[in-house]
């Protein structure tokens, strides 16, 4: 059973709508124009995806440790990678690869997407799925297993979403992205940058996007 809110998490939970709201606005003057990820980033409580000491942080526009050596990415680059994946079209059914403490997961789901999601590290998975339950979000298939193999049993994938920076695009994914699908990754090691990826009949083609900074993209699981 959960602890019950402390006074202050209960203060700040009456807050959130105010701080979200900051949030969105914020979104939306870096160039986030889509309206479903606009939506999707304010109607999720971020809050409820980081540790009760670092709640008053929630909303500001920065990664947070969530343990065992992860972060959760700042809302801008959520937000970025989220458009970048469904702009223009109806979101379809996408594969995440790192599923960290669940809140991009969250953010595609509010957007109307059928997630499917994959994580290496086991006590992550589980930190996932109690943080998307008490988002009242709990649509998403989480599996645990090894990103870099994708999921070839729930393929093909309208989009990929890589949320840990690989030293190279995984070919397994590649294939299991849907003709006329994209992936969003960041790619790199000390430099890193997103690159959006698009599946045409002439071939992937490749966009270099901003410089990022995730955590690198591990093979296997434990």
């Amino acid at each position: 059973m959960a602890a019950p809110l402390t006074p202050n998490a209960q203060a700040y939970g009456m807050l959130s709508e105010r701080t979200r709201r900051r949030m969105s606005d914020r979104l939306r003057q870096h160039g986030i124009s889509d309206e479903r990820v606009l939506s999707a980033m304010h109607e999720v409580p971020r809050h409820l995806f980081v540790d009760q000491a670092l709640a008053t942080r929630a909303y500001d526009d920065v990664s947070l440790p969530i343990g065992h050596g992860q972060t959760i990415s700042q809302p801008l680059t959520v937000a970025r990678m989220t458009e970048l994946l469904i702009q223009g079209r109806q979101p379809g059914k996408i594969l995440e690869v790192g599923t960290g403490c669940g809140y991009q997961t969250a953010v595609l789901l509010k957007t109307g997407a059928e997630v499917y999601s994959i994580e290496r590290l086991g006590a992550i998975l589980d930190q996932a799925r109690r943080n998307l339950r008490a988002a009242k979000l709990v649509h998403a298939r989480l599996v645990h297993g090894d990103g870099n193999a994708g999921l070839p049993e729930a393929a093909p994938f309208d989009g990929i979403i890589i949320t840990a920076a690989a030293r190279a695009v995984p070919a397994p994914l590649v294939d299991q992205l849907a003709d006329g699908g994209r992936m969003v990754l960041p790619l790199g090691e000390a430099e890193q940058h997103l690159w959006l990826l698009e599946k045409t009949a002439q071939g992937l083609q490749k966009t270099r996007l901003d410089p990022v900074k995730f955590v690198p993209l591990l093979n296997g699981r434990s």
